[in-house]
């Protein structure tokens, strides 16, 4: 088929959910009943969700079938094997605890990586720093709640949006090996390599850099972390765009970016196409200690170290996932649909951040510049967008960046962006081309957009249960006369 310009869809659509219709008026009270907080809406009052591509696509027929092979064993399922078994044929990893989803594999890894660090060192975690590409928001708030820094080493062009660059989710290698020696070698904990790089837009890293990274982690003995979310996304970026990999498979390269990493930790509610479900799995013996503390702390936090939170039948469905998730046919669609996207919003006069994997990254700052960082414009453009369309999205921005834990001053934020996540396999082209006259619309009326205040703020990761509320008083930075009389 590749002399035809427009491909459909390579699978058949063959359960429907219905979704219901509101009225203008019916939003703007769901949205002030829920805090203007997108989080806090019904689902039943969404139109298209956005919110998250995270256990909300669609699973494959094999998968489903999959699950009803599950053996509910407590201890030592076949079921359990299997997955072990899909996770050393391709990440090439000996070493498996299946968790509920990623966050599950990051309280039980972050913890006991600084203990181990602590103990081995003889150091205070307080002094301790994580290093990354750009943290997910819960592996940063995992790494604050156990005393330790979270600290991102990006690219200059990263969060640029009005440039182009193949690899915007690469480590910067130089301040990686400053920050390094600034901090002290030993304290460092571990350094998470994000792929794709969910807070920069969905940006991918080259091969290229993961090497370079594991080998200034490896001379200053520090364990590299792959946060592995997006893994079959990332390895058809490099198969794309890197020199030298255009004739390798999405497996070939997928168990060579393994390669330079110590640990991988995965939400495989995106990448791996499951409803539920994560990994943690240790490459080796080199760290086998750290992997037998990992499963005690699994009995107590998750569930057995064979199961881990998931039923038998679920871990059968996820060593499915692996494989499908990986298949070129569907990665292409699904990333040709987010540059779909994309490019009608850059059409419609909407800049975005560069087509990234899962999501358009609509720039917010640049649409609302008479909202300031700390009234948060991306999440105030998430709930017009809300209202406009019934449209769920959300915020990548100041709001999610939080506050500095020591002092409690807000983040500074090198980017205001509205995520649009695109669920696998569930919205069409139609529903594409709603979203952008959806942002048509919102765009005439980006004037009259306001900024939004806490009436809660929880201390960590507060996006998620957030209240706020619009801000009614007009900045004394839009007011010229009052600045000129002062």
């Amino acid at each position: 088929m590749e002399n035809f310009k427009h491909l459909p869809e390579p699978f058949r659509i063959r359960v429907i959910e219905p979704v219901k219709r509101t009225t203008r008026e019916y939003r703007e009270s769901a949205i002030l009943k829920a805090g203007m907080n997108p989080f806090l809406l019904d689902s039943e009052d969404v139109f298209i969700d956005l919110l998250t591509d995270s256990g909300t696509g669609a699973v494959t027929q094999n998968m489903q079938a999959a699950m009803l092979c599950g053996d509910e064993a407590y201890s030592g399922s076949r079921s359990y094997h299997r997955l072990a078994a899909a996770v050393a044929d391709i990440f090439g990893y000996q070493y498996t605890i299946p968790t509920h989803q990623g966050r599950g594999a990051e309280q039980i890894y972050i913890p006991v990586l600084i203990a181990k660090r602590e103990r081995e060192k003889g150091l205070d975690r307080r002094n301790m720093v994580a290093l990354s590409n750009y943290f997910f928001d819960t592996t940063q708030g995992h790494t604050q709640l156990n005393c330790c820094v979270a600290r991102n080493v990006y690219t200059e062009e990263a969060f640029n949006t009005a440039v182009y660059a193949d690899f915007k989710g690469n480590f910067d290698l130089h301040k990686l090996e400053n920050a390094i020696q600034e901090i002290g070698p030993a304290n460092v904990p571990y350094i998470v390599s994000t792929i794709t790089c969910n807070s920069s837009g969905g940006q991918p890293v080259s091969l290229a850099n993961l090497k370079a990274v594991y080998a200034i982690a490896r001379k200053y003995d520090i364990p590299v972390v792959m946060d592995s979310a997006r893994f079959a996304e990332n390895a058809y970026f490099i198969q794309q765009r890197e020199p030298g990999y255009q004739n390798w498979t999405i497996t070939e390269i997928t168990r060579e970016s393994y390669r330079y990493a110590d640990i991988l930790a995965m939400s495989a509610k995106k990448d791996a196409m499951v409803p539920m479900g994560g990994l943690l799995c240790f490459k080796d013996d080199s760290l086998l200690e750290a992997y037998n503390e990992c499963r005690t702390i699994c009995v107590v936090q998750e569930g057995f170290p064979t199961y881990g939170g998931l039923e038998g039948g679920a871990m059968e469905r996820l060593a499915v996932g692996l494989y499908d998730g990986m298949r070129q046919d569907w990665l292409e669609y699904r990333i040709r649909q987010v540059a779909y996207l994309v490019n009608g919003l850059e059409n419609a006069g909407i800049a975005c951040q560069q087509a990234g994997g899962h999501a358009a990254f609509v720039d917010a700052g640049r649409l609302l510049p008479h909202i300031p960082a700390e009234q948060f414009p991306a999440h105030a453009l998430a709930c017009e967008l809300y209202k406009v369309a019934g449209i769920r999205a959300v915020e990548i921005g100041s709001l999610l960046l939080g506050r500095d834990p020591v002092t409690g001053k807000q983040h500074p934020c090198p980017a205001e962006l509205l995520r649009l996540t695109i669920p696998r396999a569930t919205y069409t082209q139609t529903h594409m081309d709603f979203i952008i006259e959806a942002f048509e619309q919102v765009k005439r009326n980006a004037a009259n957009i306001k900024g939004l205040s806490f009436t809660y703020e929880p201390k960590v990761l507060r996006h998620f249960t957030a209240r706020l509320q619009e801000v009614t008083a007009v900045s004394i930075q839009n007011r010229p006369e009052e600045c000129e009389a002062l």
